[in-house]
């Protein structure tokens, strides 16, 4: 188990803290990046359990678009070969109340280098039907928006069902 797992339950709570005193609301982005094949990027993290699309934290004047495509390279390597398309935004809540996260759909990339070092344990590719164990809720929820399954300001506990490949 990478280190940042085992301290993350002692330390967390005081960033929550901190995050509420500094900041009333935080942003971040993610992406929903599509290959070739219909398959989907996911990240895990070497700071929290289960699978996440990759993105970040949004910092003082920084637009979304920028954020999300430093945060492609940081992670992963991906450059974007034109604009995202908007998802949709969604509040975080199970994170910290004030968190909103931005979506974007990216389809047109190229691979380049990833520069962050020790915040990705692994990424993999998957198709929307067949995601791995672990995928975190707000994941799947972003994935069928992208893939027209769920509207954007649909209200939802669970997330339904993935739907199939010929049952659109």
């Amino acid at each position: 188990m990478p280190w940042r797992r085992r301290f993350r339950p002692f330390v967390q709570p005081f960033y929550r803290a901190y995050w509420r005193v500094s900041r009333g609301m935080t942003l971040g982005v993610r992406a929903v990046v599509v290959n070739a094949e219909g398959e989907v990027l996911l990240v895990e993290h070497t700071y929290s359990h289960g699978w996440h699309l990759p993105g970040g934290g949004v910092e003082r004047g920084e637009t979304v678009e920028a954020a999300l495509a430093r945060e492609l390279v940081e992670e992963a390597g991906v450059v974007m070969n034109g604009p995202p398309t908007l998802v949709g935004v969604r509040d975080n809540y199970a994170a910290f109340h004030g968190d909103h996260v931005v979506c974007f759909r990216i389809d047109r990339w190229t691979r380049g280098e990833a520069t962050s070092r020790g915040e990705i344990l692994h990424t993999c590719w998957a198709a929307p039907d067949a995601l791995p164990p672990g995928v975190s809720r707000l994941t799947r929820v972003f994935i069928l928006q992208a893939a027209g399954s769920l509207s954007p300001g649909a209200r939802i506990g669970e997330p339904p069902p993935l739907r199939r490949g010929g049952d659109h």
